[in-house]
């Protein structure tokens, strides 16, 4: 039996997905010295990936995706571990926190701390989880083995 998709969430979503991807970045970006983080960006970027399964199945979520979930979850953690052994590297301790401020010309200077990489590599995994999960959701075949 083929389950139609609704009209209003299909039209929706073309405003609501593009919005709470941008929202989840904003909330990566601003998590290290805010409220927010690789975490909840995370799971914002999955409530997005959540809607794009609701409105066209596991399909449109792989066609979304410009990589597997599983090199998601992979570069994650490694992103994730190798800023946290970072610290280690520069004679710090484990997680201890570094900045690098790169002189943009007239644009100005941006300050990119190592907790923002940190976030990135959670952002990842979080969101491949939930791309796996939504992904073994939508596999027919696998449900009917």
């Amino acid at each position: 039996m083929k389950i139609r998709s609704s009209h209003f969430l299909e039209t929706g979503s073309r405003t609501i997905v593009p919005t709470l991807l941008v929202v989840s970045v904003f909330l990566l970006v601003v998590g290290h010295n805010a409220p927010g983080g690789g975490f909840v960006g995370g799971l914002l970027a999955g409530s997005g990936l959540l809607v794009v399964f609701l409105t066209g199945g596991g399909r449109a979520v792989e066609d979304l995706l410009p990589v597997r979930p599983a090199t998601l979850i992979g570069s994650g953690i490694a992103l994730a571990m190798t800023t946290a052994l970072g610290g280690l590297a520069f004679g710090g301790s484990l997680l201890s926190s570094g900045k690098l401020d790169i002189d943009l010309g007239w644009v100005g200077k941006l300050e990119v701390g190592s907790a923002l990489i940190f976030d990135s590599g959670v952002y990842l995994v979080v969101t491949g989880l939930v791309a796996t999960v939504l992904l073994r959701l939508g596999d027919t075949e696998g449900a009917r083995r």
